[in-house]
Protein backbone atom coordinates (compact mmCIF):
# COMPACT_ATOMS: atom_id res chain seq x y z
CA UNK A 1 0.00 0.00 0.00
CA UNK A 2 1.42 3.38 -1.00
CA UNK A 3 1.90 6.15 1.50
CA UNK A 4 0.08 9.43 1.00
CA UNK A 5 1.80 11.41 -1.76
CA UNK A 6 3.05 14.90 -0.98
CA UNK A 7 0.85 17.74 -2.16
CA UNK A 8 1.99 20.15 -4.87
CA UNK A 9 3.08 22.69 -2.25
CA UNK A 10 5.27 20.21 -0.36
CA UNK A 11 8.96 19.89 -1.20
CA UNK A 12 9.82 16.77 -3.16
CA UNK A 13 11.21 13.99 -0.91
CA UNK A 14 14.30 13.73 -3.18
CA UNK A 15 15.65 17.01 -1.78
CA UNK A 16 15.88 18.85 -5.10
CA UNK A 17 14.29 21.95 -3.59
CA UNK A 18 11.39 21.75 -6.05
CA UNK A 19 7.83 20.77 -5.21
CA UNK A 20 6.84 17.13 -5.72
CA UNK A 21 4.55 18.26 -8.57
CA UNK A 22 7.43 20.00 -10.38
CA UNK A 23 10.02 17.32 -9.66
CA UNK A 24 9.32 13.59 -9.32
CA UNK A 25 5.56 13.42 -9.81
CA UNK A 26 5.75 13.71 -13.64
CA UNK A 27 8.03 10.64 -13.75
CA UNK A 28 5.68 8.76 -11.43
CA UNK A 29 2.85 9.59 -13.83
CA UNK A 30 4.68 8.22 -16.88
CA UNK A 31 6.88 11.05 -18.17
CA UNK A 32 10.39 9.85 -19.05
CA UNK A 33 13.22 11.13 -16.86
CA UNK A 34 15.57 13.40 -18.81
CA UNK A 35 18.80 12.36 -17.03
CA UNK A 36 20.09 9.47 -14.90
CA UNK A 37 20.01 11.79 -11.88
CA UNK A 38 16.37 12.69 -12.49
CA UNK A 39 15.52 8.98 -12.69
CA UNK A 40 17.51 8.21 -9.55
CA UNK A 41 15.75 11.02 -7.65
CA UNK A 42 12.35 9.77 -8.83
CA UNK A 43 13.28 6.24 -7.73
CA UNK A 44 14.36 7.47 -4.28
CA UNK A 45 11.04 9.30 -3.96
CA UNK A 46 9.25 6.12 -5.10
CA UNK A 47 10.95 4.24 -2.26
CA UNK A 48 9.79 6.95 0.16
CA UNK A 49 6.22 6.70 -1.18
CA UNK A 50 6.40 2.91 -1.64
CA UNK A 51 5.56 3.01 -5.35
CA UNK A 52 6.70 -0.50 -6.17
CA UNK A 53 5.11 -0.53 -9.65
CA UNK A 54 7.12 2.54 -10.65
CA UNK A 55 10.34 1.08 -9.24
CA UNK A 56 9.87 -2.10 -11.26
CA UNK A 57 8.93 -0.20 -14.44
CA UNK A 58 12.03 2.02 -14.18
CA UNK A 59 14.35 -0.97 -13.61
CA UNK A 60 16.10 -2.38 -16.69
CA UNK A 61 14.50 -5.73 -17.68
CA UNK A 62 17.90 -7.50 -17.70
CA UNK A 63 18.39 -6.95 -13.95
CA UNK A 64 14.84 -6.32 -12.69
CA UNK A 65 13.56 -8.69 -10.01
CA UNK A 66 10.23 -10.40 -10.69
CA UNK A 67 8.62 -8.55 -7.78
CA UNK A 68 9.42 -5.99 -5.12
CA UNK A 69 8.08 -6.01 -1.56
CA UNK A 70 8.44 -2.68 0.23
CA UNK A 71 6.50 -3.64 3.38
CA UNK A 72 9.67 -3.66 5.50
CA UNK A 73 11.36 -0.76 3.74
CA UNK A 74 13.10 1.67 6.10
CA UNK A 75 11.82 5.17 6.78
CA UNK A 76 13.86 7.18 4.29
CA UNK A 77 14.94 10.57 5.60
CA UNK A 78 17.25 12.30 3.12
CA UNK A 79 19.02 11.93 -0.21
CA UNK A 80 22.45 13.31 -1.05
CA UNK A 81 23.70 13.18 -4.63
CA UNK A 82 27.52 12.98 -4.56
CA UNK A 83 28.02 12.98 -8.33
CA UNK A 84 26.11 12.39 -11.53
CA UNK A 85 27.11 12.07 -15.17
CA UNK A 86 25.93 10.66 -18.46
CA UNK A 87 27.70 9.94 -21.72
CA UNK A 88 25.62 8.73 -24.62
CA UNK A 89 23.19 6.07 -23.42
CA UNK A 90 25.06 5.27 -20.19
CA UNK A 91 25.03 7.14 -16.92
CA UNK A 92 26.06 6.85 -13.30
CA UNK A 93 24.87 8.47 -10.10
CA UNK A 94 26.76 8.21 -6.82
CA UNK A 95 24.41 8.89 -3.91
CA UNK A 96 23.91 8.50 -0.19
CA UNK A 97 20.43 7.78 1.19
CA UNK A 98 19.80 8.24 4.89
CA UNK A 99 17.13 6.36 6.81
CA UNK A 100 15.91 5.88 10.37
CA UNK A 101 16.15 2.49 12.05
CA UNK A 102 15.93 1.15 15.58
CA UNK A 103 19.69 1.81 15.79
CA UNK A 104 19.21 5.49 14.86
CA UNK A 105 20.10 7.25 11.61
CA UNK A 106 21.77 4.97 9.04
CA UNK A 107 23.16 5.52 5.56
CA UNK A 108 23.36 3.45 2.39
CA UNK A 109 25.73 4.52 -0.37
CA UNK A 110 25.64 3.35 -3.96
CA UNK A 111 27.10 4.05 -7.37
CA UNK A 112 24.16 3.30 -9.65
CA UNK A 113 24.46 2.53 -13.34
CA UNK A 114 21.75 3.63 -15.79
CA UNK A 115 21.02 2.70 -19.40
CA UNK A 116 18.95 4.68 -21.91
CA UNK A 117 16.92 2.71 -24.44
CA UNK A 118 14.51 4.26 -26.94
CA UNK A 119 14.85 7.60 -25.17
CA UNK A 120 14.02 6.23 -21.71
CA UNK A 121 16.46 5.89 -18.80
CA UNK A 122 16.43 2.71 -16.70
CA UNK A 123 18.20 1.77 -13.48
CA UNK A 124 20.54 -1.10 -14.36
CA UNK A 125 22.54 -2.00 -11.28
CA UNK A 126 24.36 -0.54 -8.32
CA UNK A 127 27.43 -1.22 -6.26
CA UNK A 128 28.83 0.02 -2.98
CA UNK A 129 31.81 2.32 -3.62
CA UNK A 130 35.22 1.02 -2.60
Amino acid sequence: MAKKKPTAANPCPCGSGLSYQACCQPCHQGQAATTPEALMRSRYTAFVLQLDDYLLASWHPSTRPPELDLKNSPKWARLEVVSSHAEGDRGQVHFRAYYRSSQGMQMMEEESDFIRENGQWFYHQGQTPA
